[in-house]
């Protein structure tokens, strides 16, 4: 049995699955009866049937959208930069699926299904259910599901039988992980592995992590290249400078630089923005050939860099100070990690206690490395990696304890005095 806290496996390798199908089964018409289920839920797929319920989905529901026609499909898969990635994900799992009675499928980040291969008497099921190539798979449209329950969840999930909301689905289990974009931390898709109920298994879960992490790193390798070109371009721009300054591609990662300590990223570069680089001052972005040339738009020293949080203004974010200050907007998530950031000091944190102190468990690394990638964009290198921290040099003006309370004080982990 699983039980309530359990983490992303929806069985282990001792699980008797008929009992444990009937059961959640009995928990299913328990939860649509009004009752209380006799058998706990893992709180994923509890949190999972609040949603699908606030969005009206009915249990003995078949009837779907059309997906869209060839044409819109081909487009999306063209769009998406998933399909640099998938000969490499093909590698990984359309083989196992088929020796498994699975198919593989990866949807955009709405839920479209884009791709489906592997086992066909499985595809041929997924057909009747309208799991197919311009398919809608959200909790929106179809209930619960591995697919459309990673993209709430923004983690991993593997689900069994009656842990789908919609019946139809019971005869499956399915297992799916988010796919990003590791310069940005933007969710591209989610990449699954579906078939009948009776074949789930936990290391299903590892292997569909494992090859998303692949994808990603092919993807970041495509990066590489491109800042190699980017390097190139760089070369004699930077010999001609007299002071210092920095080449960086559209997405602020650091190709080449002179006159300063190396660094891998500073904030997003917009044409006409002047751009705080932490070291350097404020800079005008010049746009060159697949990137940006940064450098200080005034004489003046580099001063201190200041970092704060401004929790009263509408939006609430974040204050960086300068010879200039810059005020950026955050949502809640990327405040609460500033606030835990400043409250770790020097020592940092690793993404698996930025999840213990957001999420409760450790299973959201991927989310928390993309918040964290996201959260870079806006602050560059005001932001260091491994672990995640305040850069050195950058002076912290802690929050308040109020403000402390109004950002985490509904975190899990209990909070401790600031220092």
């Amino acid at each position: 049995m699983t039980h309530e806290g359990d983490g992303i496996c929806a069985v282990t390798r001792s699980t008797d699955l008929r009992r444990h199908a009937r059961l959640l089964h009995q928990a299913h018409d328990a939860r649509l009866s009004g009752s209380r289920p006799t058998t706990p839920l893992r709180r994923v797929v509890s949190r999972s049937w609040d949603r699908v319920l606030s969005y009206g989905v009915a249990p003995d529901g078949r009837s779907l959208d059309d997906p869209a026609p060839p044409e819109v499909v081909e487009r999306r898969r063209a769009e998406s930069p998933i399909a640099g990635v998938l000969p490499q994900l093909r590698a990984s799992l359309t083989a196992v699926a088929e020796d498994a009675e699975h198919i593989m499928v990866i949807t955009a980040a709405d839920g479209f299904v884009l791709w489906r291969e592997g086992a066909l008497r499985v595809g041929r099921l997924a057909d009747d259910l309208g799991f197919l190539p311009g398919a809608d798979w959200t909790e929106a449209s179809v209930g619960t599901n591995a697919i459309g329950t990673a993209l709430a969840e923004h983690a991993s999930v593997q689900l069994f039988s009656a842990e789908h909301f919609v019946r139809a689905q019971h005869p499956w289990t399915c297992t799916a992980s988010p796919i990003h974009d590791p310069r940005t931390g933007e969710m591209l898709g989610v990449v699954d592995l579906s078939g009948p109920a009776p074949t789930v298994h936990p290391t299903t879960v590892a292997l569909v992590h494992t090859a998303v992490r692949l994808a990603e790193t092919g993807l970041w390798a495509a990066h590489e290249t491109r800042l190699d070109r980017l390097r190139a371009v760089a070369a004699p721009l930077l010999a001609r400078e007299t002071g210092p300054a920095l080449v960086v591609d559209d997405h602020g990662w650091v190709a080449a630089a002179t006159g300063l300590a190396p660094r891998d990223r500073v904030a997003v570069p917009r044409a006409g923005e002047a751009l705080l680089v932490h070291g350097l001052g404020a800079c005008l972005p010049d746009r060159v050939p697949g990137g940006w040339l940064l450098r200080p738009s005034s004489s003046a020293g580099p001063g201190s860099t200041r970092l704060r949080l401004d929790l009263d203004a509408d939006p609430p974010g974040a204050v960086v100070e300068g010879r200039e200050a810059w005020r950026h907007a955050l949502g809640r998530r990327h405040l609460q990690i500033l606030a835990l950031l400043m409250r770790a000091g020097s020592d940092g944190l690793d993404a698996a206690a930025i999840s213990r102190a957001l999420y409760d468990d450790a299973d959201h690394l991927v989310t928390v490395r993309a918040e964290l990638s996201r959260l870079r964009r806006v602050l560059g290198g005001l932001l260091a990696a491994r672990p995640y921290r305040i850069a050195p040099g950058v002076e912290v003006v802690p929050p308040s304890p109020t403000d402390v309370a109004r950002l985490l004080g509904d975190a899990a982990t209990p909070l401790q005095p600031w220092p």
